[in-house]
């Protein structure tokens, strides 16, 4: 999600907050839940929760609260110790730096994640097992079409096509007519 100031605010999405606990996208004229918030914020789209009556920025407790929705329902990413230290640290002199180096961690660690795969593409693709994939798949396509079956006319038949039923009796048909008149030129010779 890109950082409060650094998008245009024509990025940003509006999403009011009602009363009644509904949220309500502007962008779109449509109500909306928490998971979709939290979609959004996968996909790293930039939005603003505002209390409808007051227009209070309220995105910080929104995110809080899709945070404990995550952390409750599905496996869990924050480990107790961490919440403890995160806890005993409100309140203490050192508060008003926590908030500068989470987000600076988190950076570091998008950053090195990006480089990670970056790098483990870069070896996937010039490993010989890459290398191998391919020849085994150009051998695959090969042999493939070796198998296709061709229809009079030297054309191939569509894969997974079958001739039909009818075209199958008529060729069939064709050969016994031509192995009926070889029949009779020999029984005339003999």
């Amino acid at each position: 999600m890109a950082k409060s100031g650094t998008s245009d605010s024509n990025d940003v999405i509006i999403i009011k907050k009602y009363a009644n606990r509904r949220l309500y996208n502007t962008r779109s004229s449509s109500y909306i839940t928490l998971d979709f918030l939290a979609k959004l914020t996968r996909e790293g789209k930039d939005f603003q929760v505002l209390d409808a009556k007051s227009g209070d920025d309220i995105t910080h407790n929104i995110l809080t609260q899709i945070i404990m929705e995550e952390e409750s329902s599905g496996q869990q990413m924050l480990p107790v110790g961490f919440l403890r230290e995160l806890i005993s640290m409100y309140g203490n002199s050192m508060q008003s730096m926590i908030p500068q180096y989470l987000e600076a961690s988190m950076d570091a660690f998008r950053k090195n994640q990006e480089k990670f795969h970056s790098a483990m593409e870069g070896s996937i693709k010039n490993s010989p097992f890459a290398q191998l994939a391919r020849q085994n798949l150009a051998m695959f396509e090969a042999a493939s079409t070796a198998f296709t079956p061709r229809i009079p006319g030297g054309k191939d038949a569509a894969p997974g096509s079958a001739p039909s039923s009818d075209d199958e009796i008529a060729a069939l048909k064709a050969q016994l007519a031509e192995m009926q008149r070889k029949i009779d030129g020999l029984a005339d010779k003999g």
